[in-house]
Order: structure tokens, then C-alpha cells, then sequence
């Protein structure tokens, strides 16, 4: 994992609700007793000049509760007891369940869940685990809510929106960690090749886009609106999944997609499409996708829970590593779940890549894999929710959300475990192409950008 230095040292961990005993504290941190440290933390985030300002008012409330909670000395490990019938794996911890199906989308983004397979990390972990390909975003959720599987791959912002209720019923969906960050790409119709330069040029444009509650749709609105193109006015989003995109484009039914990898590079090769702008341009190091589970599940199976974590972490790093991306991408042909050939993923993983303007690139970041799941992407994300109605402005509040649904205790713990070296804040100032998303001010952040653009 990589441990970015970029968040003040004011915000520090964020207590949540364990669910093995029911109380609020930094859920499996790798600390045995965090009482000392989150009583620093708070004591200088309410010295802060930040929490003294009026806006802030509401953050400073928030930390004083944090500062009560530690000193109930809850703030301890708290170990599963091993059922009686369970099954140990290779560390010699009981699981409950081990036979496991996961859901995914067949995209670049589920490599650390597919490649965990090739490098027979699931069984060194106790487990034997079918991965189920599905067809859509909205057949995994529904999926998820019904139970059907044990885990899924879900775009970042589903188990917040799920959780939420948000064109669904109500569900608790947990976010153990991110599978990639970047790994997504506004991709242009070849015939708009000489007319789209900027974000204005979009207007009149029908564009895919995979999900509502996705980074692809979020990031999109947040590019065009900086441009002051509407985009629920000025452009028509057309909600694809992204296997059928392609089909799509080459047809003529849509002018640019919002997609994944290995869509956009495809449709490169195939002279569908030029990428017009990376997803990483917009925000370098931006979640994507994540492994999910139901809150139902984790209190079901904790000790399979943080094995099969686990696994997808030391998968995540392994995919992480520039060294690496070559084999991931042989790895991930030869798995041939994804209909892509080794040519097409190769480009994808190593960044060297031409994008039909005559370019040729070498991003190396174009896809990255860090696993640590930053609270203030949550909070960015839940801002978005409700500058674009999703949710009515000042609903939600974006600590508990953060806290309750992004299990980065435990991330952090199963990375330490791994010899990593994860971050030890779960906030960090986030640094986007036209702006720097403070999380202490979500709300603020989202009234400043309609004030600014007007809508």
C-alpha cells in the first residue's frame, strides 16, 4: 500500500461500530489500545484553527464525541470466539464458512479478486471460492440484497448508496477495501475525433455511463459542471452496463463513454473511440471498485470475513507492483474472464498505450491497486450524492457514513499483517483537477461548487 503524507495530522482515526461487540471504537485496529492516541488526535483537532471557524461547528461536535467515547476505554481488540465446527486455514485461525461464491463485473478493476485464483491465495487462506460472473451493476446489487452470494465486486460508491436506501431498498453493506483506484476513461466516438477538445464540446452528447452511483457518473458530472455544462440538461447519461458499451458506440447510439478497463482500449485498437481524458486526470488516485460484503455476513462469519480480506489484499499488492504488471496481465488472460486478450491487458496494466491521436503514452498508473480504504473518499463521495439530488442536501451525515461503512481498521490491520506499510490516518485532503476536497466541510464543499457553477 502506498501511504500518501498529503492529510493533516489533525484528523485521525475514526471510531466505528465493532461487529463482534456492538461497541464504537476503531474497528480491528492493529493498536491494542487506541484510548491515548485518538485522546491526542481529538485534543488538537479541537485546537485547530479549522475547528474554531463557524462552518466547522458541527465537525467539532463530532470530535468532542470521539473524545468521550475514548474515555470509556472501549477502545480494545476484540477477538471472535472459534465455533466449534469450524475449519482452520494455513494460520491456523478457525473459519466458519469456507466453500465461498463471489460476484463480479467482468472488468479490469475485479483483478485483485480474479487474480487471486491464478496465484492460489484463496486456498492458501482456507478457502475454496467460486467466482460468479454477472452481467450488470444492478443485477449485483440486487443480488447482494437478496443474499445470494457470500461477497461481491461493487463499484465504491454502491455499498454507500445500498446502505443508504438510494434507489433500492435499504440494505447494510460493508466496504472492506478497495480493489483499484484510477482505471477508468472518458472515451470518445471516432467521429467526434476533430470536434471534442474540452468539456463545452460534450454538449448535445449522449454518454454512457455504468452506474448511477458510480465514480464514473460522479466524476463525469463533476468535469462537465466545472465547464458549466449541465449534466442532466445539456447531455443525455444513459446508464450501460459495461460489456454492452462497445456495442453501443460502434452502433452510433451514444457519442462517449465513461467506462472501465479494458473497454476504452479496446475500443482504441478497434478504431472505435479515442480516449478523450483519464478518470486519474481528473483525480489521481481515485476509488473505483471495492470488495464488498453484507454487515449480515460479516457478523455471520468474522473469522472467514478477514480471511477472505485478507487474501484480496495481498492480491491487491501483488497487482500493485510496476514489476508485476506484465505477469497480471498474462495471468489474467489465461483466467479468460474478461474478454480481452493478453495484448489489450498488457496495455492496460503497464500504461504504454496509444491513444488514437497519434500519442503514444506511458502511464503507469493508468490502473493501480491500493486496497486502503480512505475515509474521505466516502465523505467526497456522499458530498456528490447530495450536490446531485440523490440524496436531499444536508441528509446525510457523513461521518457516521464513513465510520460505519469503510472497514479501513481492518484494511490497515490485514495490511500490517502482510509486512505492508498501510497509512495510519483514515482522512486525508483529496487533490482533484480543479479543486482540493477538505473532509471536515463535505457539505460545504458541495454548496461552494453550486454557488460557483450555478447549479
Amino acid at each position: 500500500m502506498k501511504t500518501p503524507n498529503k492529510f493533516s495530522k489533525y484528523l485521525d482515526r475514526i471510531p466505528q461500530m465493532c461487529y463482534k461487540c456492538g461497541r464504537f471504537h476503531d474497528v480491528n485496529s492493529d493498536s491494542q489500545d487506541l484510548s491515548v492516541n485518538l485522546s491526542d488526535a481529538v485534543t488538537k483537532g479541537l485546537n485547530h484553527p479549522r475547528m474554531l471557524s463557524k462552518n466547522s461547528i458541527r465537525r467539532r461536535q463530532f470530535l468532542l464525541g470521539l473524545a468521550g467515547t475514548s474515555a470509556l476505554g472501549v477502545l480494545s481488540n476484540c477477538a471472535a470466539s472459534p465455533d466449534a465446527n469450524s475449519q482452520g486455514n494455513s494460520s491456523g485461525v478457525m473459519l466458519e464458512k469456507t466453500q465461498l461464491r463471489i460476484g463480479f463485473l467482468p472488468i479490469a478493476c475485479a483483478t485483485p479478486i480474479l487474480i487471486c485464483e491464478s496465484l492460489n491465495l484463496y486456498e492458501k487462506y482456507g478457502l475454496d471460492v467460486e467466482l460468479v460472473k454477472m452481467n450488470s451493476w444492478e443485477q449485483i446489487r440486487e443480488s447482494a440484497i437478496a443474499g445470494e452470494l457470500d461477497a461481491y465486486h461493487m463499484l465504491s460508491p454502491m455499498p454507500i448508496a445500498i446502505s443508504l436506501g438510494l434507489e433500492s431498498r435499504r440494505f447494510p453493506i460493508r466496504l472492506a477495501s478497495i480493489e483499484n483506484i484510477n482505471g477508468s476513461a472518458i472515451t470518445v466516438a471516432i467521429k467526434h475525433r476533430e470536434k471534442v477538445k474540452t468539456a463545452e464540446d460534450f454538449k448535445g452528447f449522449r454518454i454512457a455511463i455504468p452506474f448511477n452511483h458510480s465514480m464514473h457518473n460522479l466524476l463525469l458530472r463533476y468535469y462537465l459542471a466545472n465547464s458549466k455544462v449541465h449534466p442532466d440538461r445539456d447531455v443525455e447519461l444513459v446508464v450501460t452496463p459495461p460489456p454492452n458499451m462497445l456495442n453501443r458506440l460502434r452502433s452510433g447510439e451514444i457519442d462517449a463513454i465513461v467506462a472501465p478497463e479494458p473497454f476504452n482500449q479496446i475500443a482504441i485498437n478497434q478504431g472505435l473511440g479515442f480516449i478523450h481524458l483519464l478518470t486519474r486526470d481528473l483525480w489521481p488516485g481515485h476509488p473505483c471498485c471495492s470488495f464488498t460484503t453484507s454487515q449480515e455476513w460479516i457478523d455471520r462469519y468474522p473469522n472467514t470475513f478477514r480471511a477472505i480480506n485478507k487474501a484480496i489484499i495481498e492480491g491487491s499488492y501483488y497487482a500493485s507492483q510496476s514489476q508485476n504488471r506484465t505477469d497480471v496481465a498474462r495471468r489474467l488472460a489465461q483466467l479468460q474472464y474478461l474478454d480481452a486478450s493478453e495484448d489489450v491487458l498488457r496495455q492496460v496494466m503497464t500504461g504504454q498505450f496509444v491513444n488514437r491521436l497519434g500519442e503514444s503514452l506511458n502511464i503507469p498508473d493508468r490502473i493501480d491497486f491500493d486496497p486502503y480504504p480512505w475515509k474521505s473518499f466516502s465523505y467526497w463521495i456522499t458530498s456528490q450524492f447530495e450536490r446531485w439530488g440523490y440524496a436531499p442536501m444536508g441528509s446525510l451525515n457523513h461521518e457516521a457514513i464513513a465510520a460505519n461503512i469503510f472497514l479501513t481498521g481492518l484494511a490497515r490491520q490485514m495490511a500490517k499483517q502482510l509486512g505492508q506499510q498501510p497509512p495510519t490516518i483514515t482522512l486525508r485532503y483529496e487533490s482533484l483537477k480543479f479543486d482540493t476536497f477538505d473532509p471536515s466541510e463535505p457539505e460545504n464543499y458541495a454548496i461552494q461548487q453550486i454557488e460557483k457553477f450555478g447549479f
